[in-house]
């Protein structure tokens, strides 16, 4: 897996702070490709794989110069589907000393079975990891349905402290645009 801040990244957006994408204000990156296309996933817009690259060390520095965050949460589209940028970010970010946490499609085990997927979540703090499965709804604590898993890889959060995270929040930017961000119902607006 080639690891440089030159590395490609498809990136379909981010956001400067969040409190509805995990504990805390968090750095918030939406990565662009997703194959798996679950059924009811809320982010259709984030599954073709076509779209600008960014090279991570630019999210890098974007991420790292916003004041007054507690963590990156990086989210899809499907993180774990551009290995090398996430392993990337994600040990920028860690050894930042802040918190990374992934949103995931894939599961535990195959992540476990792969050794390119072990490595891009090497320094990753906590997985929310697993299909997304609209008959298992939950959409709280960061989980889109029931099956989906807390993965700890490090001490950092713990499973209460996903709880906590409100479920939706609306943001609005200094232009005027407004964000709906987090595990909210189908409101039929594209949301990020």
């Amino acid at each position: 897996m080639e690891l440089s801040l030159a590395t490609a990244w498809r990136v379909h957006a981010t956001l400067a702070r969040s409190r509805a994408n995990g504990p805390g204000s968090r750095f918030v990156v939406w990565t662009q490709g997703c194959s798996l296309a679950c059924p009811g996933c809320f982010n259709p817009q984030t599954h073709t794989a076509v779209g600008a690259t960014r090279q991570v060390g630019s999210v890098v520095r974007e991420a790292l110069t916003t004041t007054g965050i507690d963590g990156v949460t990086v989210t899809g589209g499907e993180p774990l589907e551009q290995p090398a940028a996430l392993a990337v970010f994600a040990g920028e970010i860690s050894r930042a000393g802040l918190g990374v946490v992934v949103i995931t499609g894939f599961s535990r085990e195959e992540i476990e079975s792969d050794p390119g997927l072990s490595a891009a979540v090497s320094d990753v703090d906590m997985l929310v990891a697993g299909r997304y499965n609209q008959r298992l709804r939950v959409a709280a604590g960061l989980r889109g349905s029931s099956n989906k898993v807390y993965w700890a890889r490090s001490d950092r959060y713990t499973e209460e402290m996903f709880m906590e995270v409100p479920q939706a929040e609306v943001l609005i930017g200094p232009d005027g645009t407004v964000t709906l961000t987090g595990m909210v119902a189908h409101l039929g607006e594209e949301r990020r």
